[in-house]
């Protein structure tokens, strides 16, 4: 079994020469969300859920994006209400969010 339930990496990159990335658009903001929303409901640490940064995941242009393993589920996300409904529905529920995906 796995350390954690879920593994949510947030592509926190920022792309030089003005080629479209992740960080433009606010993804540095929405992994702190993410992961103080998941640290208020008491879902961290073993058995839990671990938000955490990532590097470029070369996929900038359909961002910004996040992945969840280990279902390995893609999503890209505009606002706080998106990151709500990927923590609601898929990390504590179990539920890929389809109109998110990506």
């Amino acid at each position: 079994m796995s350390y954690y339930k879920r593994h949510v990496f947030f592509c926190t990159n920022l792309r030089e020469g003005g080629r479209q990335c992740c960080q433009d658009a606010g993804s540095v903001e929405a992994r702190a969300y993410a992961k103080q929303r998941v640290k208020e409901l008491g879902l961290t640490g073993r058995g839990g859920i671990r938000v955490n940064s990532a590097g470029c995941l070369d996929r900038c242009e359909e961002g910004p994006v996040a992945v969840v393993y280990p279902e390995g589920v893609w999503y890209s996300y505009v606002d706080k209400e998106d990151i709500d409904e990927i923590v609601d529905q898929h990390l504590i529920a179990g539920k890929e969010v389809k109109r998110l995906k990506i």
